[in-house]
């Protein structure tokens, strides 16, 4: 699938399904189709010339639960120092923050989450809308239906619409890191 999403496509260091499966009893909540497959196919790498995707790994600087839970402290750290602070949330739903599981971030700053919503029956695997916060901790703005959704858009004059008015449409590379 992967190969349709990227022109140039060159596979890095890959989860096992076994990492994924401990990733996902880790956080929680059944990691998204098109997430396990990024991670079994594409790996560790660079996508699109900007993204950084986490997986389940044992290099920490890459790894999903490290980087999730890094992120996150992160964000949360700046945002005590800003008294009544408020995202400005495409769609006015700021909920959607306290959802947030980060998986990824851009080479500008921006992070990528999906907004985790779990319902009643927990082993069904399914995708979680991604969500891009903006590298000023301010904008919150909708990123894609699922992973391939989300790469396709940011190849394309969608990539305005995420990234911000300023930005051109991203390669439509992957280049795996080198382990």
């Amino acid at each position: 699938m992967w190969q349709t999403v990227f022109a140039d496509f060159t596979a890095g260091p890959k989860a096992d399904p076994a990492d994924l499966d401990r990733a996902e009893t880790e956080l929680g909540f059944p990691l998204p189709e098109s997430y396990r497959s990024f991670c079994l196919d594409c790996g560790i790498g660079l996508a699109c010339g900007s993204l950084r995707i986490a997986i389940p790994s044992p290099t920490e600087s890459a790894d999903l639960g490290t980087r999730s839970e890094l992120i996150a402290h992160s964000i949360a750290s700046v945002l005590e120092t800003r008294e009544g602070h408020r995202f400005e949330v495409e769609g006015d739903d700021p909920s959607v923050v306290e959802r947030a599981c980060f998986f990824g971030e851009t080479e500008a700053g921006e992070f990528l989450f999906w907004d985790v919503v779990v319902g009643a029956d927990q082993t069904e695997r399914r995708e979680y809308e991604i969500w891009v916060m903006g590298a000023d901790l301010e904008s919150v703005r909708f990123g894609g239906a699922d992973l391939p959704d989300l790469m396709r858009r940011l190849q394309g004059p969608a990539v305005r619409g995420i990234l911000g008015m300023g930005a051109e449409p991203l390669p439509s590379s992957f280049l795996g890191q080198v382990s």
